[in-house]
């Protein structure tokens, strides 16, 4: 089916797969940081449950949370 519709993977194959398909490994390693942000994301408890009723007032609260994420890292 993906390659009826031209679609390159991104997720490598298990290691014991008998017939391994290519696999695009930058674009992999840029969706597993994405992946583990929003996981990082997930732990703050007010951005999980979405407690903001307004879409600035929670997209604000993200911004807060990657921040705080970002400068930890460091």
């Amino acid at each position: 089916m993906p390659a009826e519709r031209t679609i390159t993977a991104c997720i490598a194959p298990k290691k014991n797969r008998k017939s391994k398909p290519p696999y695009d490994w930058h674009l992999y390693k840029k969706r597993h940081l994405i992946e583990n942000m929003f996981a990082k994301l997930k732990d703050w408890r007010r951005v999980a449950t979405r407690y903001d009723r307004c879409a600035h007032t929670f997209i604000s609260a993200i911004h807060i949370a990657a921040s705080f994420i970002f400068y930890l890292k460091e």
